[in-house]
């Protein structure tokens, strides 16, 4: 098990640009959540001028509390973005995130996962009011207040009583699903989701079934979702051997890589790495 948050940048186009106008910060939950929660995201800023940050999305569902200059809290669940995503900031505001691993919203949804992929919506549930996700989610008045209020150690403490209130339902299944997707993401040599499912004496259509329902996404999405957020992580570090970088990380050629990072960022990694210098 991790015992620190993660501290790459991968999924963050130009991630200097973004820490130059904005505090960012990771924090692990409590440790029973560790099981279904990556990471909790914590993001403030005072902008004297709109900024626009595009992040190409992580397989992973997030629960989003925010609040933007002195208007009300919001609080929306985010489902697997399957498209760059587009961020702008304005003024002034704060952004208490929970980045759970893949898979591991099931349990607290407790049905498709896939119903969310590529959506957004609203989390309103409060005392007398109907639950949006109908997954059992907790009244907002459970976390003692809003999210985004207070020390980061206050705010990490507020999300920890939000999901310790929303009880995940113990599914084994999601177990196995988070262990997968863990190691299509730790180990760059699983390409082919047939030999993936052959290593894990499952097959390919358990595979796509199991994903869908627990990620959101099928298998093969997951693994080119890594690979290519590789891709842009290392072409933030310059100019590199794009051949080689294709071969490495699995592409059929340079060309393959090229159009993927392309489709997924809006422009080729030489120009994305040209672009940060």
């Amino acid at each position: 098990m991790r015992h620190q948050p993660r501290r790459d940048s991968r999924g963050i186009l130009d991630p200097h640009r973004l820490l130059r106008r904005v505090r960012l910060r990771r924090c692990l939950p409590a440790a029973a959540l560790l099981p279904y929660v990556e990471h909790y995201w914590l993001v403030d800023w005072r902008l004297t001028e709109p900024f626009v940050q595009r992040v190409v999305p992580h397989p992973a569902v997030n629960v989003v509390f925010a609040r933007h200059d002195d208007a009300p809290e919001t609080a929306e669940i985010t489902g697997v973005g399957l498209r760059l995503l587009s961020i702008t900031l304005a003024g002034s505001g704060q952004v208490c995130g929970v980045q759970f691993r893949p898979g591991g919203f099931r349990p607290y949804w407790r049905r498709s996962v896939a119903e969310l992929t590529g959506r957004r919506q609203p989390l309103t549930t409060g005392p007398g009011a109907a639950d949006p996700t109908g997954a059992g989610a907790p009244p907002r008045a459970a976390v003692g207040g809003a999210v985004c209020e207070g020390t980061d150690d206050e705010r990490c403490a507020a999300l920890d009583a939000f999901l310790t209130a929303w009880a995940p339902e113990p599914d084994p299944v999601a177990d196995e699903v988070i262990a997968l997707v863990e190691k299509i993401r730790a180990d760059r040599n699983i390409l082919r989701v047939s030999d993936f499912a052959r290593r894990h004496d499952s097959s390919v259509r358990r595979l796509q079934r199991l994903f869908l329902e627990y990620v959101g996404v099928g298998p093969k999405w997951v693994i080119r979702r890594y690979r290519l957020q590789e891709a842009i992580e290392q072409a933030a570090g310059g100019p590199q051997d794009w051949a080689a970088l294709a071969s490495d990380l699995g592409y059929s050629d340079q060309a393959h890589l090229v159009r993927e990072f392309t489709a997924a960022t809006g422009v080729s990694p030489a120009a994305y790495a040209r672009s940060l210098g």
